[in-house]
């Protein structure tokens, strides 16, 4: 699971944790300390070593502790009826499966009654890979705190992240020194973030001319003079693009085409990429490290380009409080069109939406359940927070 998946699971969970009036612990992954500085004074958030339930990195959605399975062989009533335990004392916790590959029953997790019956289990395991905010706010038990907590739907994240996400003394003077000195002159900066999934679907030269087709077109970059080769630059008229990509050739050829030719307007236009480490290597802590320094290095970007899906780019634009333009995934090897669109919200994407199984449907849909949850521009599939419906 990726840097970005982490922080937007935790964000996620700490969130219920406070809306059930419970205290969030995370089970103490390699290389975190290294990454976050602690959010609570005096106190961790970490999992004692010495807690008795061991190999929690192991649990997946057929462990008999799962809450879907405990729903399944009913074990766990989830009916209505008065006694949920059949007579028995609760369980001395439950394992929430909330990945991607959850069941039918394991998605009980977002309904009302479901929530009733968690309330009297004390320990609740939780492992995730999503950001799974909105299926929240979809849930009435929860929906009076939420209004009161987010008078801004779409700052939801927004506001989670700065709250818990601090990045650590090592990391942070990775970011103050590129900052100071590569972006803080700059009058305005341009962050890029390019995130390729799949390679025969979005070839390089694709992607290349699908970032400059955008950028040119939305006029977040200036064109090209080509009819005065040597044209002075007006030094008051100062961009940087910051561009994070796993790869070096985006920055190159970016570079070389204001290198090569001037700027309209008379802009000085100088193009940054702190890292490109060719792979995603997770869990290699100076992997994540650069990782998490470009993240916070994108959210003091002015305006964002960010890629389609990509939690990576969420995490950035949440930081900085900006709606990105969305580079739209291009499909059997040509450029989108448009080649990007701007994003109707900062929040995430919650891209597996479970299918709706509770009891009492509202209004017969459950991506317009309320009117702030809406689809997903970069994942039409997806679900998301807006201010409201548009």
């Amino acid at each position: 699971m990726g840097l970005g998946n982490r922080i937007l699971s935790l964000a996620s969970t700490f969130l219920y944790a406070l809306l059930s009036d419970r205290v969030v612990l995370i089970d103490q992954v390699e290389n975190f300390a290294s990454l976050m500085c602690e959010p609570f004074p005096n106190t961790t958030w970490t999992l004692p070593l010495d807690f008795p339930i061991t190999n929690i990195g192991s649990f997946d959605g057929k462990h008999p502790s799962s809450y879907g399975n405990l729903v399944k062989t009913k074990k766990i009533r989830n009916d209505g009826v008065d006694d949920p335990f059949s007579g028995h004392p609760p369980p001395s916790f439950v394992y929430l499966h909330l990945t991607g590959g959850y069941t039918s029953e394991d998605t009980n997790f977002f309904c009302e009654p479901d929530q009733l019956v968690l309330r009297e289990i004390h320990w609740l395991l939780v492992r995730s890979d999503e950001y799974f905010v909105p299926a929240l706010f979809l849930n009435s038990i929860f929906m009076p705190v939420l209004t009161l907590m987010f008078p801004q739907k779409e700052a939801v994240f927004h506001h989670l992240c700065r709250y818990l996400f601090h990045p650590s003394n090592e990391v942070w003077g990775m970011i103050t020194r590129y900052y100071e000195s590569y972006l803080a002159p700059a009058g305005e900066t341009l962050g890029i973030q390019i995130r390729v999934f799949d390679e025969k679907q979005s070839p390089f030269d694709v992607v290349l001319r699908q970032v400059i087709n955008c950028t040119l077109t939305q006029k977040l970059l200036p064109g090209i003079d080509l009819s005065h080769p040597a044209a002075v630059a007006d030094r008051r008229k100062t961009k940087a693009i910051l561009i994070t990509s796993l790869y070096s050739g985006y920055l190159q050829h970016i570079r070389t085409m204001y290198w090569e030719h001037p700027a309209a307007g008379g802009v000085l236009v100088s193009v940054h990429q702190p890292s490109h480490e060719g792979w995603q290597n997770t869990g290699n802590k100076t992997h994540d490290m650069k990782a998490w320094a470009e993240i916070n290095l994108l959210g003091f970007a002015d305006v964002l380009v960010t890629s389609s899906q990509s939690t990576f780019g969420y995490v950035g634009q949440a930081l900085g409080g900006v709606k990105p333009w969305i580079l739209l995934k291009p499909e059997n090897g040509a450029v989108p069109e448009p080649a990007c669109v701007r994003d109707i919200s900062m929040e995430p994407c919650f891209h597996s939406v479970p299918p709706y199984v509770c009891k009492e449907k509202k209004n017969g849909d459950n991506s317009r359940v309320v009117p702030h949850v809406i689809h997903c521009i970069d994942t039409p599939w997806g679900i998301k927070l807006v201010n409201q419906t548009v």
